[in-house]
């Protein structure tokens, strides 16, 4: 992720809990300790729509190769993809030292994580890689860290 600033804004905390079914009031109106709309545990995925550069996010005058099961208008070498295996992501862990509330802005700062591989059950090798965002407050104050794992097989399975 190259977004460096995330604003955390009380609709668009609205608009995330409604697209995940969640009506907890704590994400739709001000809570009196500590002032703001509470985020949702998830949110700070969000954080990509600010990422000029984020690849599933669709752009004007753009192919856009999609997260379907089928490329839309754009062939998977373009999109950066190995030949011979897949891609997929594996796990998502978030470590919240506070609750996001609507009305700050959050710096963003991505880093590598740790590598590891291991023989997957049909045969060829799984990579794994890290990826770990951290979230901060203005004064600095780390607020959430965000982990991905994803793997990459060595070759495309075949059903």
């Amino acid at each position: 992720m190259t977004a460096e600033w995330f604003p955390i804004e009380a609709g668009h905390i609205m608009m995330f809990a409604r697209s995940i079914g969640d009506f907890n009031p704590v994400y739709y109106e001000s809570t009196s300790a500590g002032g703001g709309v509470i985020a949702p545990p998830t949110f700070v995925q969000a954080s990509a729509q600010y990422d000029p550069e984020y690849r599933l996010r669709p752009r004007p005058g753009v192919a856009w190769f999609g997260s379907g099961r089928t490329p839309t208008g754009r062939e998977p070498s373009e999109g950066g993809e190995s030949e011979g295996g897949t891609g997929l992501h594996a796990e998502q862990h978030y470590e919240y030292h506070r609750p996001v509330r609507s009305g700050e802005v959050l710096g963003v700062t991505t880093r590598p994580g740790k590598t590891w591989e291991k023989e997957g059950r049909r045969g060829g090798l799984l990579k794994f890689h890290e990826n770990i965002v951290e979230f901060r407050g203005e004064d600095g104050e780390l607020v959430v860290v965000a982990r991905s794992v994803g793997v990459r097989t060595g070759r495309t399975v075949k059903d």
